[in-house]
């Protein structure tokens, strides 16, 4: 077993990785608060149709359209980060130095994958919620519970993230180009994550499963916890349906390692 050492190695480097992208965060940034300004009015003119939609008020969805920029990079939902990587040296070939390391090939790229969101959740998220906070009234974390969920959830939401990331990224295995299942995940993602919509406006049934589905996990936990929608035991199922859906898809992910390495074909022979 590689010493836990390695792993925090890892993730220290892939922070600095994406730490010398600056035009490219600067970029980011903008783009984020753009889209942030765009998706609050628009939200603002929904909730004064609809006041108390979902059992938010205007506040709260403004907050939630903020929060989500902010998480947007910090969990990949796009898909980026390492388990494009994984995509990459799949189809070059350079999966076969990975496979003789001595580590976990899952846990180094998961390690790698948190330097990422550390990054980017310190610059691409909190930059723009710092301008959304400047243009618009954002409720803060209700109380200290909420503000010490909604980290420990944020965290969770990376890790599920990867899990869905790196088993779209792993059908590389097989098909040596992940492009086409990386786009529908993707779409998928964006629906049932709530970056397009706060799941909790969805029509029933609709609504109820969506929010025991893997991509709720990713953004609209997080940001509940931190509005204060889950405290006490609905505080604590959150957490526990995130960590639950973190062991199933790590899972699923190992046992995917597992038997692509018995059959892996390295391009060239």
């Amino acid at each position: 077993m590689p010493a836990p050492g390695l792993y925090g190695a890892v993730a220290t480097r892939s922070f600095r990785r994406f730490a010398t992208y600056r035009a490219a965060t600067a970029a980011g940034v903008f783009t984020n608060s753009v889209f942030g300004v765009v998706y609050s009015f628009a939200y603002l003119a929904l909730w004064e149709e609809r006041p108390h939609a979902g059992g938010y008020d205007a506040v709260d969805a403004v907050t939630f359209v903020w929060l989500g920029q902010a998480l947007l990079m910090t969990v990949a939902l796009w898909g980026g980060g390492s388990t494009d990587d994984l995509t990459d040296r799949v189809r070059t070939g350079a999966i076969a130095l990975d496979l003789y390391r001595p580590a976990s090939l899952l846990g180094w790229f998961l390690a790698a994958d948190l330097g990422r969101a550390a990054y980017h959740f310190l610059v691409r998220g909190l930059l723009p919620m710092a301008v959304g906070a400047l243009l618009f009234e954002i409720r803060p974390p209700a109380g200290a519970a909420a503000a010490v969920g909604f980290a420990v959830s944020v965290v969770l939401a990376v890790v599920v993230s990867f899990g869905l990331r790196f088993l779209v990224a792993g059908s590389a295995f097989w098909l040596l180009d992940a492009n086409g299942p990386r786009v529908l995940a993707g779409a998928v993602a964006i629906f049932f994550s709530g970056m397009m919509l706060p799941l909790v406006i969805f029509p029933e049934p609709l609504r109820s499963i969506s929010l025991v589905l893997p991509w709720a996990s990713i953004v609209q936990t997080p940001i509940d916890v931190w509005l204060g929608q889950r405290t006490g035991s609905a505080l604590v199922a959150a957490l526990a349906l995130q960590t639950l859906w973190i062991g199933v898809l790590l899972g699923a992910g190992q046992l995917m390692v597992r038997a692509a390495t018995r059959r892996v074909v390295v391009q060239g022979g």
